[in-house]
């Protein structure tokens, strides 16, 4: 866009706004939000990093999202008070980032914030020098001063005059602090993961040692792990999981553990507990973002595209090891959430709903026993406010948050009614309070499209309607991955984020590993050679632009990525995976299809050296672990030579779809499909035994004879 377009439409936003600022010709709507304050913001970008130099000006960064209730506070409180803004437009340059669309900017003041004062959060705002160095910075400050116990939290006028005055009389000072945080800062930017040497054949114990530390901060009660606030740490439940299956199958010894501790019932309690619980929506489907509770019971009410992709798998997989429909119930409610809330007309993926709507945290979500009466008939709504636990006095500022307290059995017993009785009450209940929640106000939601989060759902949809035969979300998955391959890769080179048409920034390294990966899983679900291709392609370009020739593994950014004043690479598991977590995975399952030993060799130089620190720190590393799992497991090769859509192809692809099976891929063609042979080594030179579909089964560099009939498939899969 030019220069005269965009004061153009500055100047045509002035007459119907008081203030607008450069803000307005964004796409994020975290930062659309604020183009109307009084402060004069700049996007980040070297408009503002000029100026700030030009003018000699420290530069005020302030960073968060557009679920952020604090966020949102403090531009209430400060961004929008004109004396406050005229401080900040008369002292500093300020510069508004959305987190979620430069995770790169965000990670590395991050670090720094939590390095000068011990805590990080949104918002999060920090004081650079003009050449970006951070010397000072916080989280949210309010707008005067306030006392909380012993401790003043200082007023945000009184915070930037203060900046402002040390920067004018302490320079030297100032830029010392803002050099040594830089060391820091690029220091922290090359942890080394890189070895000369490594094992390569290691044992599998050391995922049982790592299992005995995630045991030890379990809550055997409510499940999840540590105390108030609680998150779901899908990661680390998923590591669990494949802790049971080896000991399932005896290749890790059972030892005399507590009942509450062994690996199944962590997983089975968490999953129980936060299906039941408030943190996920019981009428609508999906989950919120965490519990500030231990019981799961009262959520911070905004919902994640992330959380809700990675529970639904999670609880897919738990559907696949336990065969309670409990967890497919979970797992579909959460989908269709996603289908009807989050779905973009193009097929992208929208990123969040916030916690507020009219301007009340969780008011969306909230009942009373008078609104449950008088939408239902009387039987129904006691037996429904009893199975959830609705009462006069209420659980959340004196209204009801959903959550199950009993359960069918116990309820029906109580109620002297049959228990399909109690269950079609239940869903007539909810149908009828859904649809009169559908009139209420929505909270707002943030309508930008993230290619990293949308591969992390593309995985989810790929594996469900891979593992639930529903034809609707393979559907679903298939629209995601042409719209993300379509509009967020124009010019060969994928971008980070999408919205109102308009796509741009240079994706990051968790966006190209997360949709290569989201890829690789809808391969396997359709086999059709497309996918595949695709993600290998996206391995092949992340390698160019994202390798770390030094210490092993990728950076964050690509080669092509603007300078800053370090390059971060993340190595921990937080709220999504790592980046570098996913491209192990992904390197190690390509490793396995196309017998390209430079890709796992490449994935090993970088687990390895980290599997000391990953059992140290289990909660920190849970993606990371399930990747060493894939590198030190008997992986199952798994082949299937027959036309996909055939009735003897699909009863052996049933057999393998009945089973998680972590450690394992599977590709499948037609006896004459040449360019899938020479695209997937896996294939190769496999005929059809008498004629008939047939499966080849391959481990640790040898295959069993091939099969053709379901009888003898199964037991070569146990």
């Amino acid at each position: 866009m030019s220069e005269t377009h965009k004061h153009h439409n500055i100047a045509s936003q002035q007459k119907e706004h008081k203030h607008t600022n450069r803000l307005i010709n964004e796409t994020s709507p975290y930062l659309l939000q604020h183009a109307h304050n009084p402060v004069d913001w700049y996007p980040w970008g070297e408009a503002a990093l000029q100026k700030a130099k030009r003018e000699d000006k420290p530069i005020l960064l302030s960073v968060g999202y557009s679920a952020c209730h604090w966020c949102h506070v403090m531009e209430r409180e400060s961004f929008e008070n004109e004396e406050i803004a005229v401080l900040m437009n008369k002292h500093f340059i300020s510069i508004k980032v959305d987190r979620e669309e430069r995770p790169d900017i965000d990670s590395i003041y991050m670090q720094a914030v939590q390095a000068m004062s011990g805590q990080g959060g949104w918002p999060m705002t920090v004081f650079l020098t003009p050449d970006g160095h951070p010397f000072y910075g916080g989280t949210y400050f309010p707008p005067a001063d306030r006392q909380y116990g012993q401790h003043t939290m200082p007023g945000f006028p009184r915070l930037l005059l203060s900046i402002a005055h040390v920067y004018e009389t302490q320079r030297e000072r100032v830029e010392a602090q803002a050099n040594e945080l830089a060391d820091f800062l690029k220091q922290r930017s090359t942890t080394h993961t890189k070895s000369s040497q490594f094992p390569g054949t290691a044992s599998l114990s050391i995922l049982q040692t790592a299992s005995h530390k995630l045991a030890t901060t379990f809550d055997a009660q409510y499940g999840g792990f540590g105390q108030a606030p609680k998150f779901p740490n899908t990661m680390a439940l998923e590591f669990l999981l494949r802790v049971h299956l080896h000991k399932a199958k005896g290749e890790l010894a059972l030892q005399q553990e507590s009942a509450s501790h062994a690996e199944r019932v962590m997983v089975e309690t968490s999953l129980q507990h936060m299906a039941n619980g408030g943190i996920y929506d019981q009428l609508g489907g999906g989950f919120h973002r965490y519990s500030v509770d231990e019981e799961w019971l009262a959520p911070h009410f905004e919902k994640m595209l992330y959380d809700n992709a990675l529970l639904s798998r999670l609880y897919l997989h738990a559907y696949l090891v336990t065969g309670n429909s409990f967890y497919r119930r979970i797992v579909e409610e959460t989908l269709d959430y996603v289908i009807r809330e989050m779905t973009s007309p193009e097929g992208g993926f929208y990123s969040t709903q916030d916690a507020d709507s009219e301007g009340e945290e969780g008011k969306f979500f909230l009942w009373t026993p008078q609104e449950i009466e008088r939408l239902l008939a009387p039987q129904d709504a006691a037996l429904f406010m009893r199975y959830y636990d609705v009462t006069t006095h209420g659980n959340f500022e004196e209204k009801n948050i959903l959550h199950v307290v009993s359960d069918v059995q116990q309820l029906a017993s109580e109620m002297q009614m049959a228990v399909n009785d109690v269950h079609a009450s239940l869903q007539r209940s909810r149908a009828i309070l859904f649809q009169a929640r559908e009139q209420r106000s929505k909270p707002g939601r943030d309508e930008k499209i993230l290619t990293s989060w949308n591969g992390l759902m593309l995985q989810s949809f790929a594996e469900a309607a891979r593992y639930l035969a529903r034809a609707d979300y393979l559907h679903i998955a298939i629209n995601n991955a042409n719209f993300l391959l379509s509009s967020l890769r124009p010019a060969g080179r994928l971008l980070r984020t999408y919205k109102d048409g308009r796509a741009r920034l240079h994706g990051y390294l968790e966006d190209a590993v997360f949709l290569a990966a989201g890829l690789l899983c809808l391969y396997e679900a359709t086999f059709d050679l497309r996918w595949f291709s695709e993600a290998r392609a996206l391995m092949e370009q992340t390698i160019q632009l994202f390798t770390d020739e030094e210490q092993g593994g990728f950076f964050d950014t690509g080669n092509d990525h603007e300078a800053l004043i370090s390059r971060p690479k993340d190595i921990v598991d937080n709220a999504i995976p790592a980046g570098n977590s996913v491209a192990a995975e992904v390197l190690l399952r390509l490793a396995a299809l196309t017998g390209e030993e430079a890709y796992r060799q490449r994935a090993i130089h970088y687990l390895e050296p980290l599997a000391d620190l990953m059992v140290q720190h289990p909660q920190g590393f849970g993606h990371l672990l399930n990747a060493l799992d894939f590198a030190r497991s008997a992986v199952q090769e798994i082949a299937i030579i027959g036309h996909a859509s055939n009735e003897e192809t699909r009863s052996l692809l049933n057999i393998v779809n009945r089973r998680y099976i972590p450690n394992s891929v599977i590709a499948c063609c037609t006896a004459n499909d040449t360019e899938a042979q020479q695209s997937i080594a896996l294939l190769a030179e496999r005929p059809l035994k008498d004629g008939k579909a047939t499966a080849y089964v391959c481990q640790n560099f040898a295959c069993q004879a091939p099969v053709n009939t379901v009888e003898a498939l199964e037991p070569l899969l146990d």
